[in-house]
C-alpha cells in the first residue's frame, strides 16, 4: 500500500473517530460544567469543631488477606497507633493454607486485644468477596460469644493507611446514611513513577468530581472497596435479600456491585467530600500490574454489571451506567486516534523536511471537527490538571498531559483484554481467571464446627416458612429424606433444595450444560466409578480438577477419585436430573 492509499485510509478513519470523540467529549463537558456550577453555588462547609459529638458506635474493620504476611503487621501497628477512635475491632480474614499470614496474624492477636483472626473454612485463595463473607460470619460468632453487637462494618485492604479521623466521620454520617464512602487517594510518589502517577491523576478527578456528582444527581454511590462503612441495618438488608450473601463473590468488583445493590434497596448512601479524612494506599507501579488490575475493574464494572443489571434504573442511574461503560469503546478508539494523530504529525514533519506535499493536506478541507475535538481535549486536560494540582500540587500536575497518553494505552489494552477474557469465559462457561475456586455461600454455624440441619437452612435463608417446615416434619414418611419430601409436597423446588445444600455444606451449586464439560475429562475416571459414586469431572482451572455431583462429597468418594488423579479437587453440587442428563449425553 503506497503513501496515498495509507493517507486515504487514515483520513477515512478520522471522521467516524472524530464523531465518537466529539460525543464523548460533549458528555465530559456537560459533567464538568455541572460540577463547576455546583462548586460556585455551594455554600461554605460548616465548622466541624462546632458540631455536637456523636456517641461512638461499635465498628468492625474487615481486612481480607491472602499471602500478605509482609505488610499486615505494619498495617495494624500503624493504624492502631493512628486511629483517633476507641470503639472498634479488627477482623482479619485468612485462609488455613496460608501459614505465613496465619502466623503473622496470630502474633498480632496476642499483642492487640482488638485484633481477631477470622479463618475461612476452606483453602484459598478464593475471591475477595468470599473472604469478606466469611469474615462477616466470624463476626457474628464473636457477637454471640461476647453478647455484643457491632453497629458499623468498614472494609479495608492490607496496605491501607486509615486516616485518624475516618472512623469518627463514618460514625457521624452513619446516623443518616446506610453506606458511607471515605475518599480513597493514592499516596504521592516521585514524578518518575509514571504508572502510579496515572492513578494519582485519575483518582484525584474521580474523588473530587465524579463521586460527589453521582450523589448530587441522585444515582448510586459505588463502594471503593476500602474506606467503606456499612451500617448493620444495611448489611442485614443485603443478607435478607440475597440468602445471607453480603458481598457478591460472582462479581469481580463486589464493591461497585454493593453500592448498586444498596441503592436498589433504597438504602441512603453518601460520599464524604475530600478535605478531611481520606484513605491512602499505593497502587500498581508497573504497566503489567496496572493492566491486570484494570482488566478486572473493566470486567466487573462494565461487563458483569451490564450482564447482571442491564440499563435498569432512573435517568441518573442510566447516565452513570453510560459513564462507567463507555470506555469499552472509547478507550480502544482513543488509542487508535492517538496513533493516527502520531502518523499525521510524523508525515507532516517528513513532508516539511523534504519539501514534499503533505499527503493528508488533500483531505483536510473541513477541519472544523478536528478543532472542536481538540478544544474538548484541552478542556478535559485542564479539569484533570486542576484536580491533580489541588491534591498533589502544581509541579506534579505538570505531568498530566504525558501521563494521559500512558493512561490511554493502559485503559485501551485493559478494555480489549477484558472483553476478550469475558467473552471466552462466557462461551466456554468457565469461571473468570481471577477466581481460584468457585464461591460458597456462608452460614456462621458452619464455622462453629457443626452444620445446621437442612430445615434450619431452608427457613433461615427464606426458602421455606416455619409452619411449612413443622408440617413436613410431622408428616415425613420413614425412609424419605426431608428435601425429597418437601419437593414432593411442592413446598420447594429442586433448585431451592440444592441452593440450601450449598449453604449447609459450603459448596458451590448450579446446573451445568454439556458445553461446560470438557469432553476429554469425562474419560479421566472409569465409567464404573462415575456411575457408582455419581461424580463427573467437568473442567480443570488453575491446576484444580472440578467435579459435579448430586451428592454431598464424602471422604470415601474423595479417596475413590484421588486414586485416579493427583490434582486438587473441588466439588460442585448439581441436581440429579442434571447429572443423569450429562452422563447420558457424554458417556
Amino acid at each position: 500500500m503506497g503513501l496515498t492509499e495509507t493517507d486515504r485510509l487514515v483520513w477515512s478513519l478520522l471522521f467516524p473517530l472524530g464523531i465518537v470523540i466529539l460525543l464523548s467529549g460533549l458528555d465530559d463537558l456537560y459533567l464538568d460544567l455541572y460540577f463547576l456550577l455546583r462548586q460556585f453555588r455551594k455554600s461554605s462547609p460548616p465548622d466541624g469543631g462546632s458540631e455536637t459529638r456523636i456517641p461512638e458506635k461499635r465498628i468492625a474493620i474487615y481486612v481480607p488477606l491472602w499471602q500478605e504476611f509482609r505488610v499486615i503487621t505494619g498495617m495494624i501497628e500503624h493504624n492502631i497507633s493512628a486511629i483517633q477512635y476507641e470503639n472498634y475491632e479488627f477482623f482479619i480474614g485468612i485462609y488455613p493454607n496460608d501459614e505465613s499470614t496465619l502466623n503473622a496474624v496470630r502474633e498480632l492477636e496476642t499483642r492487640y486485644s482488638r485484633v481477631h483472626m477470622a479463618v475461612c473454612p476452606h483453602d484459598g485463595p478464593t475471591s475477595k468477596a468470599d473472604c469478606l463473607n466469611w469474615i462477616y460470619q466470624r463476626m457474628l460468632l464473636f457477637e454471640e460469644k461476647h453478647a455484643i453487637n457491632f453497629d458499623v462494618v468498614v472494609t479495608h485492604d492490607a496496605e491501607d493507611l486509615i486516616h485518624p479521623e475516618a472512623l469518627e466521620r463514618i460514625n457521624r454520617e452513619a446516623e443518616t446514611f446506610g453506606m458511607v464512602q471515605i475518599p480513597v487517594l493514592p499516596l504521592p510518589t516521585p514524578l518518575g513513577s509514571w504508572v502510579h502517577g496515572v492513578y494519582c491523576d485519575e483518582f484525584a478527578e474521580w474523588q473530587l468530581k465524579d463521586m460527589p456528582m453521582r450523589s448530587a444527581m441522585g444515582s448510586f454511590v459505588p463502594s471503593n472497596g476500602v474506606g467503606t462503612g456499612y451500617t448493620r441495618e444495611a448489611l442485614d438488608r443485603l443478607a435478607i435479600n440475597d440468602h445471607n450473601l453480603i458481598f457478591e463473590p460472582g462479581c469481580l468488583t463486589e464493591d461497585y456491585e454493593n453500592g448498586l445493590r444498596l441503592h436498589n434497596l433504597g438504602i441512603p448512601q453518601t460520599f464524604v467530600p475530600i478535605g478531611g479524612a481520606a484513605t491512602r494506599e499505593y497502587f500498581p507501579r508497573t504497566t503489567h500490574s496496572a493492566i491486570r488490575q484494570r482488566t478486572r475493574w473493566v470486567t466487573g464494572i462494565a461487563l458483569q454489571t451490564w450482564q447482571r443489571h442491564g440499563w435498569r434504573g432512573g435517568i441518573a442511574d442510566v447516565y452513570w451506567f453510560w459513564r462507567d461503560r463507555k470506555g469499552l469503546l472509547g478507550n480502544p478508539l482513543g488509542l487508535l486516534a492517538n496513533i493516527l494523530l502520531a502518523y499525521g504529525a510524523i508525515t507532516w514533519a517528513l513532508a516539511h523536511y523534504t519539501g514534499a506535499k503533505w499527503g493528508l493536506a488533500a483531505y483536510s478541507a473541513r477541519p472544523q471537527l478536528l478543532w472542536i475535538t481538540a478544544a474538548l481535549q484541552v478542556e478535559r486536560m485542564a479539569v484533570r490538571f486542576g484536580c491533580t494540582a489541588r491534591i498533589y500540587g502544581f509541579r506534579f500536575a505538570l505531568g498530566v498531559p504525558l501521563r494521559a497518553l500512558l493512561a490511554n494505552y493502559v485503559n485501551a489494552v485493559s478494555s480489549v483484554r477484558a472483553m476478550w477474557l469475558y467473552s471466552m469465559a462466557r462461551l466456554r462457561n468457565r469461571p473468570l481467571v481471577w477466581f481460584k475456586t468457585d464461591h460458597a455461600y456462608p452460614s456462621r454455624n458452619a464455622l462453629a464446627g457443626h452444620r445446621r440441619k437442612l430445615g434450619e437452612v431452608l427457613t433461615g435463608s427464606g426458602y421455606l416458612g416455619e409452619d411449612a417446615l413443622a408440617r413436613a416434619l410431622r408428616n415425613q414418611p420413614p425412609g424419605v429424606r426431608l428435601g425429597e419430601y418437601l419437593i414432593a409436597l411442592g413446598e420447594i423446588s429442586e433448585h431451592d433444595l440444592y441452593e440450601a445444600l450449598s449453604l449447609q455444606q459450603s459448596l458451590p451449586s448450579g446446573d451445568l450444560g454439556p458445553e461446560a464439560v470438557e469432553a476429554p475429562l469425562t474419560r479421566l475416571l472409569p465409567r464404573r466409578l462415575v456411575r457408582e459414586w455419581r461424580v463427573l469431572p467437568f473442567q480443570i482451572v488453575n491446576g484444580i480438577l472440578f467435579l459435579a455431583s448430586p451428592d454431598v462429597p464424602t471422604d470415601e468418594m474423595t479417596r475413590a477419585v484421588c486414586s485416579f488423579t493427583s490434582l486438587p479437587l473441588r466439588f460442585q453440587l448439581i441436581t440429579p436430573a442434571n447429572f443423569d442428563s450429562l452422563v447420558r449425553d457424554l458417556l
